[in-house]
């Protein structure tokens, strides 16, 4: 039994965990999905990587056009330095004679202005579009000068507008020093930079779908290996096959040999357990029957009671050697009984047997029922409570089989067979004294008082339940729960 246990955690082990790679659907719990961790990861490097190269991109576009529209400010700028250099008669240096009509409109946003720096008062030349305003120096606002003295940097303008502004510091000798400046708001820059950004974040978003959209159809196609070998598993679970089997990649090829293995490994050890618990019984059974057979023949005291006492071994015996036998058998994988069948055959059984008493049975089966496990339990256990319904019920006994949805967090599957009588009933502080071994509470009822016991203990091997309660044809009702297949 020590070998079966071992062997069967480490079954029960290995198919949890490649069950839950790739969840059926929703589930209540929480699952570590290889997918899940595999999109997860995608999106996130994605998403990271598409941010940086947006935030890269849009740096270089804003430096390229900051970089462009220096060039033009700065072909401006040189225009105004070339008139002061060689002074004439047509100098443009005369306000308004840039020849630009931005130069032109009262404050444009566009503006030069020329500053003679070595006399005594500032002389100061501006375009028309700068009127009685003048511009900041760049100097006063913490810019440092490049190559030749030059300057570029932002500015509050007249009217409060960012400016881009360039100047320059000259000498021309006996003609003086001037700083030399032009100006031009960065509104048409900001916008043409904004366009470019709203349409690079829209392109980055349809390129993250399109992203995404490859990653799941990725992991779909990558993990199809993984979801072939869950539905494998679960039909070795069910009882659908014996083993896995199939061609699975070589990644995951050994572990499907591996399980095959297993469950060969384990089918074996529960038929070696299962012929060890024949063979005890057999074993035991014949010396008590001779033990028995041999007091009745002396009805004296003694006999009498060596003949009670073989009685109750001979009852312990079949018990607990009936449990040995169902714990061997709710460990088997790959076992899957047809409840239907089970019941029909069952209820025409019992329908002779209460036939003096006219006692009707009846089923009620919704859907494909199969309970996971053999079919000799399936028919001990509802044998045991119809046969126990039917001797208490007044006139019928009703037999309802009918899936039971999972319940909080487990997420195994399990059907109720639920067995009504119109009898007496039971009291609710009886019921679990029934339960117990030898709890007779009638002793005019034929029975050991092991029916009951034998079936809680069956259940409770299968991982499911049975539970007494009142029936609503004022009987007893009892509710007996099993995994199904």
């Amino acid at each position: 039994m020590l070998h079966i246990g071992h062997a069967e955690r480490r079954l029960r082990k290995v198919l949890r965990g490649l069950l839950a790679v790739l969840p059926p659907g929703s589930h209540d719990r929480p699952v570590r999905s290889i997918a899940r961790r595999l999109l997860v990861i995608s999106s996130v490097l994605s998403l990271a990587i598409l941010l940086v190269a947006g935030l890269v991109l849009s740096t270089i576009t804003r430096r390229t056009a900051e970089m462009r529209f220096d060039d033009e400010l700065g072909a401006y700028l040189r225009v105004l330095v070339a008139d002061i250099a060689t002074p004439g008669e047509t100098s443009r240096t005369d306000p308004g004679q840039l020849g630009l009509p931005q130069f032109e409109l009262p404050l444009s946003g566009w503006y030069w202005q020329i500053t003679r720096l070595d006399a005594e008062a500032p002389e100061i030349r501006s375009s028309r579009s700068l009127y009685t305003a003048r511009l900041p120096k760049l100097a006063d606002h913490g810019v440092e000068a490049g190559l030749g003295g030059a300057r570029a940097g932002y500015a509050r303008g007249p009217d409060e507008r960012v400016l881009r502004i360039l100047e320059r510091v000259i000498d021309v000798g006996d003609t003086g020093i001037f700083l030399v400046q032009v100006a031009a708001t960065t509104e048409e820059l900001d916008s043409e930079i904004a366009r470019f950004e709203i349409g690079l974040a829209v392109t980055f978003a349809l390129l993250a779908l399109a992203l995404a959209g490859s990653s799941v159809l990725q992991v779909r196609y990558g993990l199809k290996p993984l979801r072939h070998m869950r539905e494998a598993v679960a039909a070795v679970r069910r009882g659908e096959a014996e083993r896995i089997g199939g061609a699975f990649p070589q990644e995951i090829a050994p572990l499907a040999d591996e399980l095959d293995l297993l469950v060969t490994t384990n089918r074996n050890v529960v038929e070696r357990a299962r012929t060890q618990v024949g063979n005890l019984a057999h074993a035991l059974k014949t010396p008590l029957s001779v033990i028995i057979n041999e007091a009745a023949q002396d009805r004296g005291p003694l006999a009498e009671k060596v003949e009670e006492q073989a009685g109750i071994m001979r009852d312990r015996l079949a018990h607990y050697l009936d449990r040995a036998r169902a714990a061997v058998s709710a460990q088997g994988i790959g076992l899957a009984t047809e409840v239907g069948p089970v019941v029909a055959a069952l209820l025409r059984t019992f329908e002779k047997i209460y036939a003096g008493r006219a006692v009707a049975f009846t089923a009620s089966l919704q859907g494909n029922v199969r309970f996971q496990g053999e079919r000799q339990d399936l028919e001990e256990m509802i044998g045991n409570l119809a046969d126990n319904a039917g001797k208490w019920a007044a006139s019928r006994v009703t037999v309802t089989v009918a899936p039971r949805p999972p319940r909080g967090l487990d997420a195994r599957a399990y059907f109720r067979v639920t067995i009504d009588d119109d009898g007496p009933g039971l009291e609710p502080e009886l019921r679990e004294k029934a339960l117990e071994r030898g709890g007779r509470l009638d002793e005019t009822k034929p029975g050991s008082g092991l029916g009951l016991s034998i079936v809680a203990d069956l259940a409770t091997l299968y991982r499911g339940g049975l539970t007494l309660e009142t029936s609503p044809a004022g009987g007893l009702r009892a509710e007996l729960t099993l995994p199904a297949a």
